[in-house]
């Protein structure tokens, strides 16, 4: 009988390892997915109320293009919401695994802990790849995209922008108020230019005015009737002891407020976190084939390096799909518990440990003779150093 049986548990036990494999595996990337959803639907929300509540309360957008602009943020959220959802997920589901003894089973019947942790790392490899992806292609297109089509809904009606009884704030170092507006005739309007340190320089008001659009430039043209300008000192604009110059005027020349400062040109300025990996290594290209002067060559060393960090930012954000599945198997296990807010409030301080790090390595972009490029290699090695030490105590466990 005992010949007999072996070959029936030889063939069996393929199948079960191929099933668990399938069943963590399954509940793992639900709720990874599940995570990232939540991730990325808490940023989406936080940058559509920042980028686009003002716009939608102006009456500059409709439903449709609102809802199209919201969309386009998805591909930029989710490139932040992947490692918190991949960390959540492996966390919430290896801990509730091993609260309910599943794992203790498992090892109890001969299947190691790296056996266990395969369809985790196949899972962390897969991301790590999606990441690739959102990172250097799909996050760079949308954003451009957005920062476009916010442009050109703005542009459509640019006379929607000014709201009467508000006091408007977007346009670079000025401040606007207007009392009532009847299409592009103003009444009881005021102007305060301001310096680089928000201080008043001058103060314009107007009892009527007129707003022109110049399609041509993105410019809105102002022409005030009726005005009074008081100028300060532009050195000490807070010092009242020294009177002020007034002048009166029955009609004013035309003021140019570019509309390209606040929403962006038809064509948007390309940051280089907007660019995908060839427009990348073609702006590293171009910068290396520079002819530069020595008295310039810091800069360009400092351009070159924010190139480099740009690259080495997207790349380690996408490894950390990888690095936070692999310390979140020895913790989840550890932990054991069910609670979704405990292994959520861990992952999250996790994260925060990561970002931190990569921010403290940004901030040494202007000094490249520090290696900064190298540097950001550093919070996925502590990390992954972590994840080894964890590993090895969940071996002796």
């Amino acid at each position: 009988m005992g010949i007999v049986s072996r070959p029936n548990v030889c063939r069996t036990w393929p199948r079960a390892v191929n099933l668990l494999d399938r069943y963590i595996f399954r509940n793992v990337l639900g709720s990874c997915l599940a995570a990232v959803g939540l991730f990325a639907f808490v940023l989406m929300l936080g940058n559509a109320i920042r980028d686009l509540l003002g716009y939608v309360l102006a009456d500059q957008l409709t439903a449709t293009t609102f809802v199209r602009l919201v969309l386009l943020l998805v591909p930029f959220t989710v490139s932040y919401a992947l490692p918190m959802g991949m960390l959540t997920g492996v966390l919430l589901t290896l801990g509730r695994m091993s609260a309910d003894s599943e794992i203790t089973a498992m090892r109890a019947a001969g299947i190691s802990l790296a056996r266990l942790a395969r369809p985790v790392l196949l899972l962390g490899v897969l991301g790590f790849l999606l990441g690739l992806y959102v990172n250097f292609t799909a996050m760079p297109q949308a954003r451009l995209q957005y920062q476009r089509e916010l442009a050109d809904a703005v542009r459509v009606n640019p006379l929607r922008f000014i709201v009467p009884r508000t006091f408007i704030r977007d346009f670079p170092g000025y401040v606007v108020y207007v009392g009532d507006k009847q299409g592009p005739v103003l009444k009881d309007f005021w102007l305060w230019e301001l310096d680089s340190a928000q201080r008043v320089l001058r103060t314009v008001r107007a009892g009527s005015g007129r707003f022109d659009y110049d399609e041509t430039t993105n410019t809105l043209l102002l022409t005030l009737v009726q005005a009074q300008v008081e100028s300060r000192n532009t050195r000490a604009p807070e010092d009242f002891s020294t009177v002020p110059l007034v002048g009166t005027f029955e009609k004013t020349e035309q003021i140019r407020l570019p509309l390209d400062q606040l929403f962006g040109a038809s064509r948007v300025q390309q940051k280089l976190k907007w660019m995908t990996f060839a427009e990348l290594q073609a702006e590293e290209a171009r910068l290396a084939a520079l002819a530069v002067p020595p008295d310039q060559r810091r800069q360009h060393e400092r351009d070159q390096m924010k190139v480099q960090l740009v690259i080495q930012e997207k790349f380690q954000n996408a490894l950390a799909m990888l690095t936070f599945a692999l310390i979140g198997i020895p913790l989840g296990i550890k932990v054991s518990r069910r609670e979704t807010s405990a292994n959520l409030g861990v992952a999250v301080a996790l994260a925060l440990g990561y970002y931190f790090l990569t921010v403290m390595v940004n901030w040494l972009d202007r000094h490249p003779e520090y290696r900064p490029d190298l540097l950001f290699w550093l919070p996925n090695l502590v990390f992954l150093m972590l994840a080894f030490w964890l590993f090895r105590r969940v071996q002796r466990m």
